[in-house]
């Protein structure tokens, strides 16, 4: 057994954990559905009309105990899970700079594989997520249940990426470098990941300036607790050559709004109106600059 097959056994326990085993226990007592009409639109449906209701709360009830919903959204049914981030805004900034088509994808940091339902209209040769969150993989267990795709999801971190058995061809990083301590190495991580010529599509929080600088929060940013650094861009673009990435170029840079990550019903506790200073928006509540984001795309 190689020692990535070890990791895989031993995250595959994690969902036995106590507060995930209920849930998968859900998870299993729902029926196998056959020939659902799956929309992979902004919002993720699924339906058939000879569902019955019973099936329906059924599934509303499973969908309940998999809360905190992050990414989305989905419509199951007549359950529509108003997740806190409207993932489609992501998704559809990025859709126009890459073509998937017959080509080996990864997501790294997939979250319960909103991104990854929706890269299926470009008929990927194949696709895999990965994500070490027992939750997040439960989650997407449960949407594909509906969609029966053949995606790959591995409870497995970035930092496995250069032990995987295979290359990848384009390699989505989302939301991820921000809470790496060191992101250097990261994207290092990246790059082996990479065939050659492959490319990379980042976003990570960034602050403004010309030079080549990083906040460094001291506890918190955004009352997020695991943000390291916040980089320029020069600085990212810096980080970016040292891990040999090349032709890296800027395709967006978005503030994030309360349009895109708001609080609703199928979250716990606060999102970003909670985030911010309420006499300066353009603060965070620990006197940062507010959430920015930089939407890259390099080379190997």
């Amino acid at each position: 057994m190689s020692s990535l097959d070890t990791i895989r056994q031993e995250r595959l326990a994690w969902l036995e954990w106590k507060d995930i085993k209920p849930m998968r226990e859900a998870l299993s007592s729902l029926p196998q559905f056959k020939n659902l009409h799956v929309t992979l639109e902004d919002c993720i449906h699924v339906d058939d009309a000879s569902v019955s209701s019973a099936v329906r709360n059924l599934v509303h009830e499973c969908a309940q105990k998999l809360m905190p919903w992050r990414k989305g959204p989905f419509r199951l049914f007549d359950t529509f899970i108003d997740t806190e981030w409207q993932s489609f805004i992501k998704y559809n900034l990025l859709e126009p700079h890459f073509d998937l088509s017959d080509k080996i994808v990864g997501d790294i940091g997939c979250n319960n594989g909103y991104y990854l339902f929706r890269m299926l209209t470009q008929k990927p040769k194949k696709l895999v997520g990965f994500d070490p969150s027992a939750l997040y993989k439960t989650q997407f267990d449960f949407i594909n249940r509906f969609v029966q795709s053949d995606i790959v999801y591995e409870m497995l971190g970035v930092e496995h990426l250069p032990l995987y058995e295979h290359r990848f061809d384009t390699l989505f990083c989302l939301g991820v470098l921000y809470h790496r301590s060191d992101p250097i190495q990261t994207l290092k991580a990246l790059y082996q990941g990479l065939n050659q010529g492959g490319e990379l599509f980042l976003d990570t929080f960034m602050i403004e300036g010309e030079s080549p600088v990083a906040l460094c929060p001291a506890q918190t940013y955004s009352k997020i607790p695991n943000v390291y650094f916040v980089p320029t861009v020069q600085a990212l673009f810096n980080w970016l050559e040292r891990a040999k990435f090349k032709d890296a170029e800027v395709l967006e840079i978005k503030v994030t709004d309360t349009n895109e990550q708001r609080k609703t019903e199928w979250i716990f506790g606060e999102s970003l109106e909670h985030f911010l200073d309420p006499k300066d928006p353009s603060r965070t509540i620990e006197g940062y600059p507010a959430p920015k984001r930089v939407y890259v795309k390099a080379k190997r």
